[in-house]
């Protein structure tokens, strides 16, 4: 074999999940009539000046130690960042340094000698929870479903009809650079106002700093949340601080719950969707958040009373990648 795996029949099912913060592995049975457990599962996160070559090695230290010398039947990958899903290369990482055009598929099917199937981790996502998680409605599925991930930055993958919508150059999804303010702050992207440049966590704490600053007598809450050191800011302190009646913190998070409401709302008038999934860390920001969410999509969606979408949190949380990844290795069986 040349890898040190044994040549056992192949029961695991490899899921991994190169995040932009966080590395994960896991294994599930393969053909289990209920997964939803892992059989075992490890995450570490990534240091800050990782790069390819790191995320690499580790995660392949991790499979194998999870598969501790067995072979997996089929491999699925969950990458942070944009995919040719079809040629299985990686183009590159907004956050990780190294990825640029890198055939990772055809890197992993030569080191395990099994199939893999990879996409981006919204996509991913968005297939997790379509699968094993909020996309479920009894025993089935529903018909359509935008997964959005709201996170360090903010992305989105549609599954219809049960499979990953990519579009015609694998882009579809991309809600995080819809544009919702035109003379809004400039985004990663190199545009103004999109929806991730004020939605996404480390985009409003920094629009929360600039507040801070501007406004030495407000935010009280908010300033002894953090010692008195606005560079500490996050998201969570805002959201922390918005709960416990800091206006100024309140203000901010009703803005970029506002936007990111308003992009939601155009992607429901355009494509209709049974069920928005939304997850990721900014989600976690309290009722305030998801209600200002919902009221915004609401008033900028099509209201025609047969718009019946659903706007509710994802099942699976952090974990929803890897459960797509999961999907992704059952579809090669």
């Amino acid at each position: 074999m040349g890898w040190g795996l044994a040549m056992t029949a192949p029961r695991w099912l490899l899921a991994l999940d190169f995040g932009g913060t966080k590395l994960s592995a896991a294994l599930v049975e393969a053909g289990a009539r209920r997964l939803r457990r892992w059989r075992a599962r490890r995450s570490i996160p990534s240091p800050p000046g990782a790069d390819a070559r790191y995320d690499q090695s580790t995660l392949l230290a991790l499979a194998d130690e999870l598969l501790a010398g067995e072979r997996p039947r089929a491999i699925g990958v969950s990458f942070g960042g944009p995919v040719n899903a079809d040629a299985g290369l990686v183009i590159l990482s907004h956050h990780v340094r190294g990825w640029e055009n890198i055939p990772l598929r055809d890197q992993l099917q030569a080191r395990f000698g099994r199939p893999v199937s990879m996409d981006n981790d919204a996509n991913a996502a968005a297939l997790g929870e379509w699968k094993f998680g909020a996309g479920r409605v009894g025993t089935g599925h529903v018909a359509s479903l935008l997964y959005v991930t709201v996170s360090t930055g903010v992305g989105g993958g549609w599954i219809l009809d049960g499979r990953i919508y990519r579009g015609a150059d694998s882009l579809a999804g991309e809600i995080g650079h819809t544009i919702v303010e035109p003379d809004g702050p400039i985004c990663i992207c190199g545009r103004r106002g999109c929806v991730e440049s004020l939605a996404a966590g480390p985009n409003f704490a920094r629009r929360t700093r600039e507040r801070l600053m501007a406004e030495p007598a407000a935010g009280a809450v908010l300033r002894e949340l953090v010692s008195g050191n606005l560079e500490a800011v996050t998201a969570e302190h805002v959201a922390r601080a918005a709960e416990a009646g800091d206006e100024l913190a309140r203000e901010v998070l009703v803005e970029a719950a506002r936007a990111l409401g308003f992009g939601l709302g155009t992607a429901i008038t355009l494509m209709n969707p049974q069920r928005v999934v939304l997850g990721g860390g900014v989600t976690k920001s309290g009722e305030l958040w998801w209600r200002t969410v919902r009221e915004a999509a609401r008033a900028n969606a099509l209201r025609v009373p047969e718009m019946t979408v659903e706007i509710v949190p994802a099942a699976l949380e952090d974990d929803a990648p890897l459960w797509g990844a999961v999907a992704l290795a059952e579809e090669l069986l």
